[in-house]
Protein backbone atom coordinates (compact mmCIF):
# COMPACT_ATOMS: atom_id res chain seq x y z
CA UNK A 1 0.00 0.00 0.00
CA UNK A 2 1.45 3.38 -0.93
CA UNK A 3 1.46 6.57 1.09
CA UNK A 4 0.74 9.56 -1.12
CA UNK A 5 2.29 12.90 -0.15
CA UNK A 6 1.89 12.80 3.64
CA UNK A 7 2.72 15.87 5.68
CA UNK A 8 6.37 15.71 6.60
CA UNK A 9 6.61 14.77 10.30
CA UNK A 10 8.65 17.78 11.39
CA UNK A 11 5.85 20.09 10.23
CA UNK A 12 3.45 18.47 12.68
CA UNK A 13 5.08 19.63 15.89
CA UNK A 14 3.67 22.56 17.81
CA UNK A 15 6.66 23.26 20.05
CA UNK A 16 9.94 24.85 19.06
CA UNK A 17 11.77 22.64 16.58
CA UNK A 18 15.06 22.96 18.40
CA UNK A 19 13.57 21.14 21.39
CA UNK A 20 13.33 18.00 19.31
CA UNK A 21 16.86 18.06 17.84
CA UNK A 22 18.57 16.57 20.87
CA UNK A 23 21.19 14.07 19.86
CA UNK A 24 20.50 10.43 20.57
CA UNK A 25 23.74 10.19 22.50
CA UNK A 26 22.26 12.39 25.23
CA UNK A 27 19.77 9.75 26.36
CA UNK A 28 20.11 8.93 30.07
CA UNK A 29 21.43 5.69 31.47
CA UNK A 30 20.79 4.97 35.11
CA UNK A 31 20.68 2.36 37.88
CA UNK A 32 17.51 1.42 39.77
CA UNK A 33 17.19 2.23 43.44
CA UNK A 34 16.21 -0.62 45.76
CA UNK A 35 12.76 0.94 46.18
CA UNK A 36 12.29 1.00 42.40
CA UNK A 37 13.45 -2.61 42.05
CA UNK A 38 10.90 -3.75 44.63
CA UNK A 39 8.12 -1.68 43.05
CA UNK A 40 8.80 -2.90 39.52
CA UNK A 41 9.10 -6.52 40.62
CA UNK A 42 5.68 -6.24 42.26
CA UNK A 43 4.25 -4.66 39.13
CA UNK A 44 5.78 -7.06 36.61
CA UNK A 45 3.61 -10.01 35.69
CA UNK A 46 4.74 -13.40 34.52
CA UNK A 47 4.29 -12.64 30.83
CA UNK A 48 4.88 -16.16 29.51
CA UNK A 49 2.30 -16.72 26.77
CA UNK A 50 0.97 -13.23 27.48
CA UNK A 51 -0.49 -12.90 23.99
CA UNK A 52 -2.25 -16.25 24.16
CA UNK A 53 -4.68 -14.84 26.70
CA UNK A 54 -4.73 -11.15 25.81
CA UNK A 55 -5.26 -8.93 22.82
CA UNK A 56 -3.73 -5.45 22.99
CA UNK A 57 -5.52 -2.28 21.94
CA UNK A 58 -3.29 0.70 21.27
CA UNK A 59 -3.52 4.46 20.84
CA UNK A 60 -0.61 5.72 18.71
CA UNK A 61 1.07 9.10 18.22
CA UNK A 62 3.32 11.78 19.63
CA UNK A 63 2.17 13.55 22.80
CA UNK A 64 3.37 16.93 21.47
CA UNK A 65 1.59 16.80 18.11
CA UNK A 66 -2.15 16.80 17.47
CA UNK A 67 -1.46 15.76 13.89
CA UNK A 68 0.68 12.65 14.37
CA UNK A 69 -2.03 10.50 15.90
CA UNK A 70 -4.70 10.42 18.56
CA UNK A 71 -2.15 10.29 21.37
CA UNK A 72 -1.40 13.99 20.93
CA UNK A 73 -5.03 15.12 20.84
CA UNK A 74 -6.11 14.42 24.43
CA UNK A 75 -4.80 14.36 27.97
CA UNK A 76 -3.54 11.06 29.36
CA UNK A 77 -6.68 10.73 31.46
CA UNK A 78 -9.00 11.34 28.51
CA UNK A 79 -7.04 8.92 26.35
CA UNK A 80 -7.43 6.29 29.06
CA UNK A 81 -11.19 6.89 29.19
CA UNK A 82 -11.61 6.72 25.41
CA UNK A 83 -9.38 3.66 25.08
CA UNK A 84 -11.25 1.89 27.87
CA UNK A 85 -14.53 2.41 26.05
CA UNK A 86 -13.07 1.07 22.80
CA UNK A 87 -11.50 -1.88 24.62
CA UNK A 88 -14.93 -2.75 26.01
CA UNK A 89 -16.28 -2.92 22.43
CA UNK A 90 -13.53 -5.31 21.44
CA UNK A 91 -13.87 -7.40 24.57
CA UNK A 92 -17.55 -7.98 23.82
CA UNK A 93 -16.60 -9.87 20.66
CA UNK A 94 -13.14 -11.15 21.65
CA UNK A 95 -14.26 -14.70 22.35
CA UNK A 96 -13.12 -14.58 25.94
CA UNK A 97 -9.73 -12.94 25.51
CA UNK A 98 -9.00 -9.95 27.70
CA UNK A 99 -8.23 -6.72 25.87
CA UNK A 100 -5.26 -4.89 27.40
CA UNK A 101 -4.72 -1.17 26.82
CA UNK A 102 -1.51 0.42 25.54
CA UNK A 103 -0.07 3.79 24.54
CA UNK A 104 2.31 3.78 21.57
CA UNK A 105 4.65 6.78 21.54
CA UNK A 106 6.92 7.93 18.72
CA UNK A 107 10.28 8.05 20.46
CA UNK A 108 12.45 9.09 17.50
CA UNK A 109 10.90 11.19 14.71
CA UNK A 110 12.59 11.42 11.32
CA UNK A 111 13.67 14.86 10.11
CA UNK A 112 15.02 16.10 6.76
CA UNK A 113 18.19 14.30 5.61
CA UNK A 114 17.33 11.46 7.93
CA UNK A 115 18.13 13.22 11.18
CA UNK A 116 16.16 12.18 14.26
CA UNK A 117 14.35 14.20 16.90
CA UNK A 118 14.04 12.41 20.25
CA UNK A 119 11.03 12.78 22.53
CA UNK A 120 11.69 14.66 25.78
CA UNK A 121 12.46 12.31 28.65
CA UNK A 122 9.99 13.97 31.02
CA UNK A 123 7.13 13.61 28.53
CA UNK A 124 7.86 9.95 27.96
CA UNK A 125 8.12 9.29 31.68
CA UNK A 126 4.66 10.79 32.30
CA UNK A 127 3.18 8.07 30.11
CA UNK A 128 5.33 5.28 31.51
CA UNK A 129 4.48 6.18 35.09
CA UNK A 130 0.78 6.60 34.33
CA UNK A 131 0.86 3.21 32.64
CA UNK A 132 2.46 1.58 35.68
CA UNK A 133 -0.24 3.00 37.94
CA UNK A 134 -3.15 2.18 35.61
CA UNK A 135 -2.25 -1.17 34.03
CA UNK A 136 -1.43 0.29 30.60
CA UNK A 137 1.37 -1.03 28.41
CA UNK A 138 3.77 1.40 26.73
CA UNK A 139 5.37 0.96 23.30
CA UNK A 140 8.12 3.33 22.20
CA UNK A 141 8.84 3.51 18.48
CA UNK A 142 11.98 4.68 16.65
CA UNK A 143 11.79 5.87 13.03
CA UNK A 144 15.56 5.25 12.54
CA UNK A 145 16.26 7.83 9.81
CA UNK A 146 19.83 7.65 8.48
CA UNK A 147 21.07 5.73 11.51
CA UNK A 148 21.76 2.06 12.09
CA UNK A 149 18.59 0.25 13.25
CA UNK A 150 20.41 -1.73 15.94
CA UNK A 151 22.06 1.38 17.39
CA UNK A 152 18.71 3.17 17.25
CA UNK A 153 17.02 0.33 19.12
CA UNK A 154 19.72 0.38 21.78
CA UNK A 155 18.94 4.02 22.56
CA UNK A 156 15.58 2.89 23.91
CA UNK A 157 16.93 0.03 26.04
CA UNK A 158 17.20 2.01 29.31
CA UNK A 159 13.40 2.32 29.37
CA UNK A 160 13.08 -1.46 29.53
CA UNK A 161 13.81 -1.13 33.24
CA UNK A 162 10.08 -0.38 33.46
CA UNK A 163 8.17 -3.68 33.12
CA UNK A 164 5.32 -2.18 31.07
CA UNK A 165 7.64 -0.90 28.30
CA UNK A 166 8.00 -2.57 24.88
CA UNK A 167 9.84 -1.43 21.76
CA UNK A 168 9.20 -0.85 18.05
CA UNK A 169 10.82 0.51 14.93
CA UNK A 170 9.43 1.59 11.59
CA UNK A 171 11.44 0.66 8.45
CA UNK A 172 9.53 3.15 6.30
CA UNK A 173 11.59 5.98 7.80
CA UNK A 174 14.98 4.21 7.73
CA UNK A 175 16.21 6.58 5.01
CA UNK A 176 18.18 9.79 4.55
CA UNK A 177 15.58 11.00 2.06
CA UNK A 178 12.22 10.62 3.81
CA UNK A 179 9.18 11.18 1.61
CA UNK A 180 11.43 10.57 -1.41
CA UNK A 181 12.40 6.96 -0.78
CA UNK A 182 10.68 4.41 1.44
CA UNK A 183 13.20 2.90 3.81
CA UNK A 184 13.84 -0.71 4.67
CA UNK A 185 15.47 -3.15 7.06
CA UNK A 186 16.65 -6.68 6.34
CA UNK A 187 15.70 -9.96 7.91
CA UNK A 188 19.22 -10.25 9.28
CA UNK A 189 18.93 -6.83 10.95
CA UNK A 190 15.64 -7.83 12.58
CA UNK A 191 17.25 -11.01 13.91
CA UNK A 192 20.17 -9.00 15.30
CA UNK A 193 17.74 -6.54 16.87
CA UNK A 194 15.97 -9.34 18.69
CA UNK A 195 19.26 -10.83 19.84
CA UNK A 196 20.70 -7.63 21.27
CA UNK A 197 17.38 -6.85 22.95
CA UNK A 198 17.27 -10.29 24.55
CA UNK A 199 20.90 -10.00 25.62
CA UNK A 200 20.12 -6.68 27.32
CA UNK A 201 17.14 -8.15 29.17
CA UNK A 202 19.20 -11.10 30.41
CA UNK A 203 22.27 -9.09 31.36
CA UNK A 204 20.18 -6.62 33.36
CA UNK A 205 17.91 -9.22 34.95
CA UNK A 206 14.78 -7.50 33.62
CA UNK A 207 11.46 -9.30 34.13
CA UNK A 208 9.01 -10.75 31.65
CA UNK A 209 8.78 -11.13 27.91
CA UNK A 210 9.04 -7.94 25.87
CA UNK A 211 7.54 -7.21 22.50
CA UNK A 212 9.35 -5.75 19.50
CA UNK A 213 7.03 -4.40 16.78
CA UNK A 214 8.13 -4.09 13.14
CA UNK A 215 5.92 -2.12 10.72
CA UNK A 216 5.35 -3.03 7.07
CA UNK A 217 2.92 -1.91 4.35
CA UNK A 218 4.73 -3.09 1.22
CA UNK A 219 7.44 -5.47 0.08
CA UNK A 220 10.17 -2.84 0.08
CA UNK A 221 10.22 -2.29 3.81
CA UNK A 222 11.50 -5.71 4.94
CA UNK A 223 14.00 -7.45 2.67
CA UNK A 224 14.73 -11.16 2.98
CA UNK A 225 11.91 -11.46 5.47
CA UNK A 226 11.84 -15.27 5.08
CA UNK A 227 15.12 -15.26 7.06
CA UNK A 228 13.50 -13.75 10.16
CA UNK A 229 13.52 -15.89 13.28
CA UNK A 230 10.99 -15.72 16.11
CA UNK A 231 12.44 -18.32 18.48
CA UNK A 232 13.89 -15.97 21.08
CA UNK A 233 13.07 -16.70 24.71
CA UNK A 234 12.31 -13.19 25.95
CA UNK A 235 11.53 -11.17 22.81
CA UNK A 236 8.20 -11.50 21.00
CA UNK A 237 8.39 -10.15 17.46
CA UNK A 238 5.18 -8.49 16.27
CA UNK A 239 4.63 -7.98 12.53
CA UNK A 240 2.37 -4.94 12.05
CA UNK A 241 0.39 -4.17 8.88
CA UNK A 242 0.64 -0.40 8.49
CA UNK A 243 -0.82 1.90 5.85
CA UNK A 244 -4.12 3.68 5.34
CA UNK A 245 -6.86 3.38 2.75
CA UNK A 246 -10.14 1.60 2.06
CA UNK A 247 -11.00 -1.64 3.88
CA UNK A 248 -10.21 -3.56 0.70
CA UNK A 249 -6.76 -2.00 0.38
CA UNK A 250 -6.04 -2.65 4.04
CA UNK A 251 -7.14 -6.28 3.80
CA UNK A 252 -4.82 -6.74 0.82
CA UNK A 253 -1.91 -5.20 2.72
CA UNK A 254 -2.66 -7.39 5.72
CA UNK A 255 -2.87 -10.42 3.44
CA UNK A 256 0.62 -9.69 2.14
CA UNK A 257 1.93 -9.62 5.69
CA UNK A 258 0.03 -12.81 6.50
CA UNK A 259 2.13 -14.63 3.89
CA UNK A 260 5.11 -14.26 6.25
CA UNK A 261 4.16 -17.26 8.38
CA UNK A 262 7.61 -17.19 9.99
CA UNK A 263 6.31 -14.11 11.85
CA UNK A 264 3.03 -15.52 13.18
CA UNK A 265 2.15 -12.77 15.64
CA UNK A 266 0.41 -10.07 13.63
CA UNK A 267 -0.73 -6.53 14.38
CA UNK A 268 -3.03 -4.21 12.46
CA UNK A 269 -3.07 -0.40 12.35
CA UNK A 270 -6.03 1.88 11.65
CA UNK A 271 -6.03 5.61 10.89
CA UNK A 272 -8.61 8.11 12.12
CA UNK A 273 -9.69 11.01 9.92
CA UNK A 274 -8.92 14.20 11.85
CA UNK A 275 -9.40 16.43 8.81
CA UNK A 276 -5.69 17.22 8.50
CA UNK A 277 -4.85 18.52 5.01
CA UNK A 278 -2.59 16.06 3.21
CA UNK A 279 -2.75 13.38 5.91
CA UNK A 280 -3.93 9.89 5.02
CA UNK A 281 -6.74 8.09 6.79
CA UNK A 282 -8.98 5.03 6.53
CA UNK A 283 -12.22 5.48 4.59
CA UNK A 284 -14.33 4.05 6.04
CA UNK A 285 -12.79 3.03 9.34
CA UNK A 286 -13.08 -0.71 9.85
CA UNK A 287 -15.19 -1.86 12.80
CA UNK A 288 -13.94 -4.10 15.62
CA UNK A 289 -15.89 -6.95 14.00
CA UNK A 290 -14.10 -6.26 10.68
CA UNK A 291 -10.72 -6.29 12.42
CA UNK A 292 -11.36 -9.55 14.23
CA UNK A 293 -12.44 -11.11 10.92
CA UNK A 294 -8.91 -10.70 9.51
CA UNK A 295 -7.06 -13.97 8.94
CA UNK A 296 -4.99 -14.55 10.95
CA UNK A 297 -6.66 -12.53 13.64
CA UNK A 298 -4.32 -9.77 14.88
CA UNK A 299 -3.06 -9.85 18.44
CA UNK A 300 -2.38 -6.12 18.56
CA UNK A 301 -4.71 -3.47 17.13
CA UNK A 302 -3.55 0.12 17.01
CA UNK A 303 -5.31 3.36 16.19
CA UNK A 304 -3.48 6.42 14.91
Amino acid sequence: MSRSAPIFPHMLFTDNVSTWKKTESSRPYWVNTQEEVEKFNRTAENQISFLLNNDILVYYGHPSSRNMGILGRHSIEELDRLLSALAAEYEEISGGKKVRKAFYLIYGTVWPRGEIGIIRHDILMRYIEYGLENDILIFIDHQIGRFDPIDSLKKMFPYLRYPNVHLAFDPEWRTNQPNVYIGHVTGEEINRAQQVMEDYLVENNLPGERMLVIHQFNGIMIRNRAEIRTNFDMVRLIHCADGFGSPGMKRNSYGFNALASNMPIKAFKLFYNFGIPGAGYDDPLMTPKDVYALNPRPYIIMYQ
